[in-house]
């Protein structure tokens, strides 16, 4: 069943009421991070059904500022302390994304049958939107790979709190942020100017994730010049999930049964593989000490860098540990993809599943 409605801003209308009424629901029944999980629920059954949805542009670049601005205040002189222990398990990444390539790329181009440029950015977990637009570039299905990497982290955000709460013991009660009213107006301010400082010059500059990593250099910037103490309010917090649930559900919008029944079901086998592969590694890098089990899980798991970042303030991890791991991985996989567009080309050899 499909419902029309062209109106972009009657559509985001509903998808905010959809992904308020989600919020409700998982509050009324107890449920955990209602602000994250409600509206992505929402919104998810809602594309799936056909609901005339749409993301809310900027407001949703905007709101993930408040993430880089409480990854930027967690950084102080004791994170430095921590590098040395840091560096060792940082070493392993490089390892680990060579083996999701060993195992992702023959898995998406031989028992799924993609091309080799579409099979290559649907196994490397970099951000959504930079494997959509380099996959695009090399020759790659755009709509396919959009649909895998948004299904990768829609599965890894919703599997990972059962896993660290079942399997590691975390509690996901950690408090995001002091009330508004408990936050200094003077750090506050300094929060805002960060976050739309960073922002809008790190784009100018060209920052591939300017509006995490902008805000992120800028308060830390300032964290360790001892001008901010603090992480954004609670209500900031839950600002940013909201409207990253929102945009995580909207991806699915104008899913075909072609797309679930072949694309997503590829997507869903491979980021089961993805997830034994990254227990495996957040297992050495626990048991060799280079890491707090919690910790090295959230570091090593194939989500996306905003909402791992909200899963390591709810569990009270070191968001130094796990933004650094994150953001290295990023970086590896984003300055390999010129490379691999180079080899892989625009050859044909397997079949689009849309084309």
């Amino acid at each position: 069943m499909r419902f029309e409605l062209k109106n972009s801003q009657a559509r985001r209308a509903v998808t905010f009421v959809l992904a308020s009424i989600g919020v409700a629901g998982f509050r009324a029944l107890g449920l955990p991070l209602p602000f994250l999980f409600g509206p992505m629920l929402m919104c998810l059954c809602a594309a799936l059904l056909g609901a005339p949805l749409k993301g809310f542009g900027q407001v949703s670049v905007a709101a993930r500022t408040i993430l880089g601005v409480a990854v930027g205040a967690s950084i102080t002189p004791q994170l430095f302390t921590e590098l040395p222990r840091m560096a060792a398990s940082i070493a392993i990444i490089p390892v680990y994304i060579g083996l999701i390539g060993l195992v992702g790329v023959p898995f998406f181009r031989k028992v799924w049958g993609f091309d080799a440029p579409t099979a290559y950015y649907a196994a490397m977990p970099g951000g959504l939107q930079d494997m959509v637009i380099f996959g695009t570039e090399a020759g790659g299905n755009p709509r396919a790979l959009s649909l895998i990497h948004a299904t990768r982290v829609l599965l890894v955000v919703t599997l990972a709190p059962f896993i660290l709460t079942h399997f590691y013991g975390a509690a996901l009660s950690n408090p995001i942020g002091a009330p508004i009213k408990d936050v200094p107006i003077h750090e506050l301010g300094l929060m805002v100017v960060a976050a739309l400082v960073g922002w809008k010059g790190g784009e100018k500059l060209g920052l591939f994730g300017a509006s995490i990593l902008g805000p992120m250099i800028v308060t830390a910037a300032l964290s360790l010049s001892g001008l901010i103490h603090i992480r954004p309010p609670a209500e900031a917090i839950l600002v940013a999930q909201f409207f990253i649930g929102c945009g995580i559900g909207v991806h699915f919008t104008g899913i075909t049964w072609s797309e679930l029944s072949r694309i997503v079901i590829a997507a869903v086998a491979y980021v089961f593989l993805l997830a034994a592969l990254a227990a495996l590694v957040a297992l050495v890098v626990a048991s060799l000490a280079l890491g707090h089990p919690t910790e090295a899980f959230l570091a090593f798991a194939p989500g996306g860098q905003a909402e791992m970042t909200v899963l390591a303030i709810v569990t009270g991890a070191d968001l130094g540990f796990v933004v650094t791991h994150h953001l290295t991985r990023i970086v590896l996989v984003i300055v390999g993809a010129p490379l691999a567009a180079s080899l892989i080309g625009r050859r044909g050899g397997g079949t689009r599943p849309e084309d």
